[in-house]
């Protein structure tokens, strides 16, 4: 068994030194305008470990295979042309992904990944960009790899002895078969091995280096292929006529909220707090009267790295699609902190959780926060305090050290996570669970406000408090015109006065509405609206779920379910008006989608 084990490691290390050879020469061949050193190219390499050792695992399955049946045959002939087969059907593939990552980043400025595919379709206007010699260039290139990595795959083998301890050999490589399926997954974490773990600069072409091609064509495929649905309800004039007025990118005469136009600025994420939990959440609606309440706002999704996008770029959610988790996508996303930061704002990120779930970090990083705040920074008791990872009375501890630290001025975005199944906290005021999570979540918001107030940054700070999105609770579902509802309150010593706005809004108008409130432009917010603009001129609200959406507007709520292709809520005086337009939003949000990050 020892010959067999040998060369399993001797192949998996092999396949694990090609993938950091190729990122480097990925970073040779690109270096036309970037700046980078061979520090660089080693943190690259550190940073990109992970991803290359899942991959190299999962490239290793089929020789596994192979080594565990050859303890079982005396003629091994047939297992080596299996391999021998496989290896080059590998040394091909692996071939084809580094020469088309390597040479179109140049194009793209974005990692390989299945849109690849789309040109296939059209190969004459692809091959239109790039002389023959070019392409001639590339298929040698290509030839030569595939040889190359297959003599490299071809040379270890293993020596074959008739096996006297076949039930232990058969033991041994069972009981490594959950290993490799750790290694594979990425750990025992909630997150499995995802593209955004990788990201840690804030020079994008290092954290597009740090990325494995071919785990970037893998992961990428059932989203390019499956989640971003055509929907083909009007011909392009008809839902460009539709939606022209619907999304105003500048502000006109906007109504002034704030006593200072750089206030520091820290936004608050609260995990799943909409309004059906409001009876929890006291402290909060204390805070309602004591600054800015919006009212009438409503959340854009359903789950939290869909609203993170839609707070933080102002971007419409989908019912299918998770833009977070397209990188290509959400790295060509407008972004506040990005905005901020060019005004001289320092931006940073606190999470008690795992921020490299559902490719988090990458899409924070891309969005311009510099400095990330995260379970692994935490002590081990701290972040095994909660199943997610550091309970928020400690995160909301490291915020306030944050507050009164910073240098001013700063943007600080912050996301709990305690209110959230299995709702594991520290208090026990009700018997309901769930009620119980958010009063507990309620108390740390408090304790934070009345703190702050006692320091000199109070004066200086607006604090903005809403939630990633709400839930169903108890007989409140999708159906429900409550369900979606989310509070958004402003308070600090930077608001005016106190003021209740009950102009209906969705969540995604944050972005527009703080920036016209510091008279900073946000035209590139394209679906953000500021509410406080006389441009503001019909008020209406989206909202999407798994495969529906609901509109609501001065005439009530309407909820469309793709899956029985019908509206399942029908309480707006001009219901099949609201269905016709949402279904135009969806066909116009997921054009600028599909052509998002490809110009």
């Amino acid at each position: 068994m020892l010959q067999r084990v040998l060369y399993l490691i001797k192949t998996y290390l092999l396949t694990l030194v090609i993938f950091i050879v190729a990122k480097w020469v990925f970073m040779l061949c690109n270096i036309g305008g970037q700046t980078f050193s061979f520090i660089d190219m080693l943190q690259v390499t550190w940073h990109g470990l992970t991803l290359d050792m899942s991959m190299s695992l999962y490239l290793i399955i089929v020789p596994f295979l192979c080594a565990l049946v050859s303890v079982y045959v005396k003629k091994i002939g047939i297992l080596r042309n299996i391999l021998k087969v496989y290896y080059a059907i590998i040394s091909l593939a692996l071939a084809l992904a580094f020469v088309a990552d390597t040479s179109l980043y140049a194009f793209w400025n974005f990692k390989l990944d299945a849109s690849c595919l789309q040109y296939l379709e059209t190969p004459t206007e692809a091959m239109a960009s790039v002389s023959g010699g070019y392409l001639l260039v590339r298929l040698l290139l290509v030839i030569l790899l595939t040889v190359l990595f297959y003599w490299v795959y071809t040379r270890p083998h293993w020596n074959i002895f008739p096996s006297r301890m076949r039930l232990v050999e058969t033991i041994i490589a069972i009981l490594f078969i959950p290993l490799m399926v750790i290694g594979i997954r990425g750990g025992l974490s909630e997150s499995t091995t995802n593209i955004g773990q990788v990201y840690y600069s804030q020079n994008q072409f290092l954290n597009h280096a740090a990325i494995n091609p071919v785990f970037s064509f893998i992961a990428s495929f059932e989203k390019t292929a499956s989640n971003i649905v055509d929907y083909d309800f009007y011909l392009e004039q008809e839902w460009k006529e539709m939606t022209k007025d619907l999304y105003p990118t500048t502000s006109v005469n906007t109504d002034t909220l704030l006593n200072t136009t750089r206030p520091n600025v820290i936004i608050i994420l609260m995990e799943s707090a909409g309004e059906v939990v409001a009876k929890y959440m006291p402290r909060l609606q204390e805070l309602k009267n004591e600054g800015i309440s919006f009212d009438s706002c409503y959340a854009n999704s359903w789950r939290t790295d869909r609203g993170t996008v839609c707070t933080y770029s102002g971007y419409p959610s989908f019912p299918t699609s998770s833009v977070m988790k397209m990188p290509s996508k959400s790295q060509s996303l407008p972004g506040i902190a990005a905005t901020l930061q060019k005004e001289g704002y320092n931006t940073h990120y606190i999470y008690g959780g795992d921020i490299n779930f559902t490719n988090m970090r990458g899409y924070l990083v891309a969005g311009g926060f510099q400095t990330l705040k995260w379970m692994d920074d935490y002590s081990a008791d701290e972040k095994n305090s909660a199943k997610w990872g550091v309970r928020d009375d400690i995160t909301f501890h490291t915020l306030m050290q944050m507050a009164t630290t910073l240098q001013s001025p700063y943007l600080i975005g912050f996301s709990t996570l305690s209110s959230h199944e299995p709702w594991d906290v520290p208090v026990r005021k009700y018997d309901d669970e769930i009620g119980n999570a958010f009063f507990y979540l309620d108390q740390c918001i408090g304790q934070f406000v009345d703190s702050l107030k006692q320091t000199p940054q109070w004066q200086e700070t607006l604090i903005i408090l809403l939630p990633d999105h709400s839930i169903d609770f108890h007989d409140i579902h999708q159906e429900s015109p409550l369900r979606n509802i989310i509070p958004m309150v402003w308070v600090g010593g930077a608001v005016k006065s106190p003021r209740r706005i009950r102009t209906i809004c969705n969540q995604t108008d944050l972005v527009a509405t703080l920036l016209a409130q510091m008279h900073l432009p946000h035209d590139q917010f394209r679906w953000s609206r500021d509410v406080l603009s006389q441009s503001y001129s019909y008020p209406f609200a989206m909202n999407t779920y798994h495969n529906g959406f609901s509109v609501v507007d001065s005439t009530g709520l309407m909820v469309y379910d793709f899956d029985s292709n019908r509206m399942i809520a029908d309480k707006s005086t001009d219901s099949k008006r609201l269905e016709q337009m949402g279904k135009a939003i969806l066909q116009a949000t997921t054009h600028d989608l599909k052509i998002l990050g490809t110009k």
